[in-house]
């Protein structure tokens, strides 16, 4: 959790989605703020996650979705050998959070890949299947896109002030896991 003895929130808009321009918003987040004076977190009831947290009540959505819709689960595990976002590499990053990719961080194939480890599941398909909205040619690929997975806590996604902008160029549904990823998000600065 970050730690709110340390951290402020900056307001209560969210950076909303950055994409590929990851990077280049980070540098410019320590050429405004200095870098380690701040950290994104994300708005869970009472609590700020951080960002392994964050993925994981994440993960906990495509979890409690494929466990509702058993006959997804049984539809991936049979096509895919492994699933990615933008990049084959993203299978590199296996379970681990952390290792975001070069350009755009990618959640879903790795909560995926969790997912099937609690479900005591493997991938037993022939080829990597891309879990991206528009992007894959299979059609499990958009339905387990971030955008179209309801996330299982409605409750507790959170509306910034900037909603109306956010949603101007948001690819997402409304109650998605992704909209609680991009809604709940929060600037941080060291006090």
């Amino acid at each position: 959790m970050v730690n709110l003895e340390k951290w402020q929130q900056l307001n209560n808009d969210s950076s909303g989605y950055v994409g590929e321009k990851r990077n280049e918003v980070e540098e410019g987040r320590d050429l405004k703020y200095g870098k380690g004076n701040w950290l994104m977190g994300w708005l869970y009831g009472e609590t700020v996650l951080d960002y392994v947290e964050v993925c994981r009540v994440y993960e906990d959505g495509y979890y409690e979705y494929l466990k509702q819709r058993p006959e997804i689960l049984e539809h991936l595990c049979g096509i895919a050998s492994e699933v990615y976002d933008d990049d084959i590499t993203n299978i590199n990053s296996k379970q681990d959070y952390r290792l975001k990719g070069d350009i755009r961080t990618h959640i879903q194939d790795i909560a995926i890949r969790r997912c099937l480890i609690r479900f005591g599941r493997t991938f037993n398909g022939k080829e990597p299947v891309q879990i991206r909205d528009k992007n894959g040619r299979e059609s499990v690929s958009k339905t387990l896109s971030p955008g179209q997975v309801p996330f299982h806590r409605q409750n507790l996604i959170s509306i910034p002030d900037n909603l109306k902008e956010i949603y101007k160029t948001r690819w997402w549904l409304p109650g998605s896991v992704e909209d609680f990823y991009q809604l709940n998000k929060r600037l941080f600065l060291k006090k």
